[in-house]
């Protein structure tokens, strides 16, 4: 065998062709970066951001945001028509059960979470739409008091927090809602949540309850997401879909 039949393939002048290392199929490799993403997700018990995503993936794939970012919109699409949505919400991406589905997969648990009280819907809404809040100003509206009870649920929820104190003789504090109260009702951030109209007596906030809860199985949705951290490898409940009330402004955060 000549030195050139040994070195590559002769072209038609004679001259040899060294042949180059096959490259690695980049669908192939893009495709086992979206199966990597696809399981993570499907095992974290929490959303997962993309910063987490790809500190877990750096063992395996050298990765950075932009190439999670489209795995990520390949899984949205691949999922589309499923029964189960891959959605974003405050704490990241996490997958969750359509809301076609979601009576039929709350049948699985017999023990039903007891539904929140309208009292409780009222002091969240007040508290979602005009944070910071203190509760004198909830009580104001609503025309009685707030439990304590009512303030200590919604903080064991981690729906609501302390986000600081008012500059008045008892520096009263002030409430604001928490990224896991985004994540239950199924939104990244303040102003993804449905616009209210200015809430200025109890029947204007008893009216934009009702477009929250509009059937039972939507506040049941809402009240499984308060005990869903109490079932591991419970789906996380689908957020309730909100009538939008027209020419309203969004909450601001």
């Amino acid at each position: 065998m000549t030195e050139s039949h040994r070195d590559g393939i002769d072209d038609d002048d004679g001259q040899a062709e060294r042949l180059e290392p096959t490259a690695p199929d980049q669908t192939e490799v893009a495709e086992r970066v979206v199966s990597c993403v696809e399981a993570l997700l499907m095992a974290a018990d929490k959303p997962l951001s993309v910063d987490q995503l790809v500190r877990l993936l750096e063992t395996t794939h050298a990765l950075d945001k932009a190439d999670v970012r489209v795995a990520l919109s390949a899984l949205v699409n691949r999922y589309e028509t499923a029964a189960v949505d891959l959605v974003e919400v405050a704490g990241g991406w996490r997958f969750q059960v359509g809301s076609d589905y979601a009576s039929l997969v709350a049948r699985l648990w017999e023990e039903r979470p007891p539904k929140l009280s309208r009292a409780m819907l009222e002091t969240l809404a007040l508290i979602c739409y005009r944070q910071p809040i203190a509760r004198s100003d909830i009580e104001a509206v609503r025309g009685v008091s707030v439990s304590s009870n009512i303030v200590k649920t919604l903080v064991e929820f981690d729906w609501i927090k302390v986000v600081g104190y008012r500059e008045v003789p008892g520096r009263p504090a002030l409430f604001g809602t928490t990224a896991k109260f985004l994540d239950d009702f199924g939104v990244k951030r303040l102003a993804d949540l449905p616009s209210l109209p200015e809430i200025k007596d109890l029947d204007a906030l008893e009216a934009a309850m009702a477009r929250l809860t509009d059937t039972d199985s939507e506040a049941d949705a809402i009240s499984a997401a308060a005990a869903s951290d109490d079932v591991e490898g419970r789906p996380a409940a689908p957020a309730p879909e909100v009538a939008v009330p027209p020419d309203s402004d969004p909450p601001t955060h």
